[in-house]
């Protein structure tokens, strides 16, 4: 939707979940000398302020990223993914945020390249001036990115990350997400495609894990993180998901191993747990 700001919730838990996990894949693909593209449908603005604007009306951020900021304990994984948000804030003072096009431009070589739809009027005009220097190696397109990125399938080295996290503020996002995950298996069945989603009460995310589990029968992981009971009048956030496909056979033991420790810093009450599925070849 046109009012979605992602900058107001800009490093919450779920951001902590989503981007610790793309931190892995993108590692994961780096491993090879062969080149690999990162296409991102909902791109954001890349970066975004912790200490004005948007993200200080909700302070969301606090219960995400802050509780891990100054932590000594940090397994590797997240580990990791504090790394990258300090990359953006070297004075250790938490002012900045990175989005996903951020962390994903911090591990990309020279060969590799990037392509990112955002919708949104003003948020793709952020993007492209936090982009601004990053010449042909990243493509920024204004517009929807669940129809563009099929004329970019197969991209030219046939290896890719492909994430999808909508806001799922329309309701419709949950079945054009389902959609454009098929038809881009259909063009690229051997790339890795993250789709992240909301914990909320709508009947849309209860199904929503079993309905992207119908749409390949093996290479798949699931990971669920849940901060709280649902909220007493119905509405917001209490957990998210991520949802890969052809995933890294070993991400789900790292996930298996780490969670744990993630349920303990930013749960909120007894009914923070997580989930791991996983279903290999």
């Amino acid at each position: 939707m046109l009012s979605y700001r992602h900058a107001f919730h800009a490093g919450n838990h779920a951001d902590v979940l989503k981007h610790a996990v793309v931190l892995q894949l993108l590692r994961y693909l780096g491993q090879k000398d062969k080149s690999y593209w990162y296409i991102d449908t909902h791109a954001g603005a890349g970066v975004y302020s912790l200490k004005e604007g948007y993200a200080t009306k909700t302070g969301e951020f606090r219960t995400g990223i802050a509780r891990l900021w100054e932590r000594n304990d940090l397994p590797p994984m997240f580990a990791d993914y504090v790394d990258e948000v300090s990359a953006l804030n070297p004075d250790g003072q938490l002012r900045f945020y990175p989005g996903s096009p951020y962390i994903a431009w911090r591990q990309m070589r020279e060969q590799d390249r990037m392509r990112l739809f955002e919708l949104h009027t003003t948020e793709i005009d952020v993007l492209r001036h936090n982009f601004r220097d990053a010449g042909r190696r990243a493509m920024l397109y204004a517009g929807d990115g669940f129809d563009g990125i099929l004329a970019l399938l197969p991209p030219a080295p046939r290896r890719a990350l492909v994430l999808l996290d909508p806001s799922y503020e329309d309701k419709r996002d949950y079945t054009r997400t389902l959609r454009c995950v098929e038809e881009s298996l259909k063009r690229f069945p051997t790339g890795t495609y993250a789709v992240w989603y909301p914990q909320v009460r709508r009947p849309e995310s209860l199904r929503f894990p079993d309905q992207l589990k119908k749409l390949q029968d093996k290479n798949w992981l699931h990971v669920s993180l849940t901060v709280s009971n649902p909220p007493e009048d119905g509405f917001g956030l209490f957990g998210s998901g991520m949802f890969i496909l052809n995933p890294p056979y070993t991400l789900a033991k790292t996930l298996k191993e780490q969670m744990p420790w993630l349920v303990k810093v930013l749960g909120e009450d007894n009914a923070a747990q997580f989930k791991v599925e996983y279903r290999g070849d």
